[in-house]
């Protein structure tokens, strides 16, 4: 019984120690971090990995004559 009183919800509302949260995200900078950034990451990688290719020697990473003849 006194391990069910020990683990109540009502203990949740001290601190332990140690436990120092900071202050909290507005949606401004929620939407920044959770959004925003990811969405302009993407484009940076996919910008780096265009130029990349078309400054490739490989003439596969190329958009023209990337498709093989049929053969019967």
């Amino acid at each position: 019984m006194l391990m069910l009183l020990m683990s109540s919800p009502a203990f949740a509302l001290t601190r332990d120690d140690g436990d120092d949260p900071g202050p909290g995200l507005s949606v401004i900078n929620t939407l920044g971090l959770y959004v925003a950034a990811p969405i302009v990451l993407f484009l940076v990688i996919a910008g780096i990995t265009m130029v990349a290719a078309r400054g490739s020697d490989n003439p596969a990473t190329h958009g023209h004559n990337t498709h093989h003849p049929r053969t019967r």
